[in-house]
């Protein structure tokens, strides 16, 4: 050149905005369509239990932490193996077009233009050279197409500036570096020669060698998800052992297994939730054994009350039924207070009689001597034997047998008749058939009334020892059928549950309380008590 000599400055990243906006453009597209492919919502029978949700956690998390860790690792990568792609090229670029640029003269024509962008592109490692004076363009080769990689940017850039000028370009879905400078006079101002200088360095080895790398990281997710994976189970393992252990003890204890325990190890907080368990579990026990030791004393106390009660109870009811029978020939005031007592002892009787009988249930010590029995029959004999056969309306199927402890039927209809004659209003039903049901097939006695019928309340306690739904009534002298010490449905359910049965009370479409008593028409098995 003549009168100086080209010389290159250092390269900034000014003219390469444009291009690395697309390029992250698309690879946010492509991140986003990568997370849009994971689901959102996980369904809640696969997070139902502890242990799927422990894996599921560490799974995501270790998921989470690979995926970060490989889009780290590749833009680090990336932006290493291309600044250093870049920065060797800017400096090949300048020292090459210096060197070349020393013996070039100025103004040059277009055999002398192409000639120089030969020598540079021949140091250059045959990268295309493109160079430019003024309208004169000189291309190393002529085959290729340069304009569409070279952009009015970066040649805007070159023509403004006095150093170096690099953007990286896709043209038809291949990645180049172009690098762009103006050559300059070696004098002392450096004025601009007019002649621009551009190389075009193909970039698709660097863009395999980070695809290659983001291939191997992406390899490695697997083995760390599985990896994440096994560790949960273990760790979940470890942590739900104990859970499950108690959960077992809790499970034992609920059913009535008051020794059961949990073994304490270690001094984290599942050691101190299975010893406040074995705490808890120690005080029901105590709990529970001072409410049987209670209890059982009082059925001793009822038990040896009743007893005692029966000797000087029998003397009494032999006086009261001489006087009784001698009541005509008292006084009347006499008279009325035999009948009085003959009454009251009679009633004694049998409340007696019915707290013996309570505490044999009780005790266990009850027995069911089944056969076979016309229930039709049994019900009719039971009425008759309380002069109710005229005050009762009775609907039997006829031919109903069951095997069934006929005494105890007798004491349940008994019950259930004589407390819709007490307390509900004419006329009381008795009805006997069958029922089919998924269990079997029953007998069913209902006994209804037509009286106010029982409130809900009352209803859920009817069938409680010594429960009376009209507390408020007072019993008269004249009632000398046993019923009113609020024993008798308590006495009636007993009696059913030996049989396999039970009584449901409810109330009928006309008002007025219903109670029905099932039966099981055929035995199972020998139940007793």
């Amino acid at each position: 050149m003549s009168g100086g000599k080209g010389a290159g400055h250092e390269g900034t990243d000014s003219s390469r905005a444009g291009t690395d906006a697309r390029e992250a453009s698309r690879a946010d597209a492509t991140g986003t369509a990568g997370r849009g492919a994971v689901p959102g919502r996980r369904s809640r029978r696969l997070v139902g239990g502890l242990r799927t949700r422990l894996v599921v956690t560490f799974v995501v998390v270790a998921l989470i932490s690979a995926v970060t860790a490989t889009a780290l690792a590749y833009r680090d990568a990336r932006t290493a193996v291309l600044r250093r792609t870049q920065d060797a090229a800017v400096n090949d670029v300048r020292t090459r077009v210096t060197a070349v640029a020393a013996d070039f003269d100025l103004p040059p024509d277009q055999r002398s233009l192409s000639r120089f962008a030969a020598k540079v592109s021949d140091g250059l490692g045959a990268r295309i050279v493109v160079a430019r004076h003024q309208d004169l363009v000189a291309v190393s080769d002529s085959l290729a197409d340069t304009e569409a990689r070279i952009t009015a940017e970066l040649r805007a850039a070159v023509r403004a500036g006095d150093g170096a000028r690099f953007q990286r370009v896709m043209w038809r879905g291949e990645p180049y570096l172009v690098v762009g400078m103006p050559v300059t006079y070696a004098d002392g101002d450096r004025r601009s020669s007019g002649l621009e200088v551009f190389v075009i360095t193909d970039l698709r080895a660097e863009r395999d060698d980070t695809a290659a790398l983001l291939d191997s990281v992406r390899a490695g997710v697997v083995p760390v998800v599985v990896l994440a994976a096994v560790l949960a189970l273990l760790a979940a393992g470890t942590v739900l052992r104990p859970v499950r252990k108690l959960g077992r003890a809790t499970r034992g204890l609920a059913a009535g297994d008051l020794g059961s325990r949990v073994a304490v190890r270690g001094h984290d907080e599942l050691a101190d939730l299975a010893r406040t368990f074995n705490e808890t579990a120690d005080a029901l026990q105590a709990s529970d054994a001072r409410l049987r030791e209670q209890e059982a004393k009082a059925r001793r106390f009822v038990a040896d009350v009743s007893h005692e009660l029966r000797t000087p109870l029998a003397a009494m009811t032999m006086v009261a039924t001489v006087l009784e029978e001698d009541a005509d020939q008292l006084p009347p005031d006499a008279a009325r207070a035999a009948r009085t007592v003959g009454a009251e002892t009679a009633r004694l009787s049998r409340l007696v009689e019915d707290l013996m009988e309570i505490s044999r249930f009780d005790a266990n010590a009850v027995r069911l001597n089944p056969a076979e029995t016309d229930l039709a029959e049994a019900v009719r004999a039971s009425l008759a034997l309380r002069g109710w056969a005229d005050r009762v309306e009775t609907r039997l199927d006829e031919g109903v047998r069951a095997e069934v402890d006929r005494r105890r039927v007798d004491v349940i209809v008994a019950n259930l008749v004589g407390n819709a004659l007490r307390h509900g209003a004419p006329p009381v039903v008795v009805t006997l058939g069958t029922a089919v049901a998924a269990d079997g097939t029953w007998v069913t006695v209902e006994v209804a009334d037509h009286g106010p019928g029982l409130p809900p309340e009352a209803r859920e306690r009817v069938f409680d020892r010594f429960y009376k739904a009209d507390a408020a009534r007072t019993r008269s002298a004249a009632d000398t059928e046993g019923q009113g010490s609020g024993l008798g449905t308590a006495i009636a359910l007993e009696n059913a549950r030996l049989h396999g049965g039970t009584i449901e009370v409810g109330e009928g479409p006309e008002g007025g309380a219903v109670f029905t008593l099932r039966l099981p028409l055929r035995r199972t098995g020998e139940e007793t008590r």
